[in-house]
């Protein structure tokens, strides 16, 4: 799945949930950034780097894939360092449970 992809997935699946209430940085390796801003809704997600933000991801884009699709599970992934999460962990949970909607 392409970052353009991802992102698009995201918006999909962000549509039919709550406002998040965060913004959050997908930093995607030299495959970019995604950015989604959860203040609105539905929240902004597109690609790159919009500002500051509550939580940073660090993941690769298969890993993310993989975590929207149910085939990594979020805390074995930070367990084992497929992810890493700066700042807010709890913001990190719940875009996890949007994920598995």
């Amino acid at each position: 799945m392409s970052v353009e992809e991802l992102v698009e997935e995201m918006r999909r699946r962000a549509e039919k949930n709550l406002k998040l209430g965060y913004k959050v940085k997908f930093l995607l390796g030299d495959d970019g950034i995604i950015w989604w801003d959860g203040t609105e809704h539905p929240p902004v997600i597109e690609e790159g780097d919009k500002g500051e933000a509550n939580t940073t991801i660090t993941i690769t884009p298969e890993n993310l894939e993989k975590l929207m699709a149910g085939k990594l599970d979020p805390t074995l992934g930070y367990m084992t360092g497929k992810l890493k999460v700066e700042g807010s962990m709890g913001v990190a949970l719940k875009l996890t449970s949007m994920f598995s909607d």
